[in-house]
């Protein structure tokens, strides 16, 4: 399974239903309002690189309102479960 992280720029105005819209993506699992210079995070699933490609340029990219997309595909997901184990390495120890 390819993950992806999406960073989507809005056009003015689609803010307040963009995010629904982007939701209700095939391949999307998770969208997040966010602050800064991007309006919504995006996570996406894929089996393959052709998919994902479909999924980022064709479903996302073409839905009205969004202006800009950046990609990022994950190389290694890290659970909290893995990353609060790797903190408490020694932390038995007095």
């Amino acid at each position: 399974m390819i993950t992806a992280v999406v960073l989507i720029t809005a056009e003015r105005g689609a803010l307040p239903k963009l995010g629904e819209t982007l939701a209700a993506v095939a391949g999307v699992s998770e969208v997040y309002s966010v602050t800064g210079d991007i309006d919504f995070v995006a996570i996406v699933r894929a089996r393959e690189h052709e998919e994902l490609a479909d999924i980022v340029t064709r479903r996302i990219a073409q839905v009205p309102g969004v202006a800009r997309t950046l990609t990022h595909v994950a190389f290694k997901a890290y659970s909290r479960h893995d990353l609060e184990s790797m903190f408490a390495v020694g932390a038995d120890k007095p």
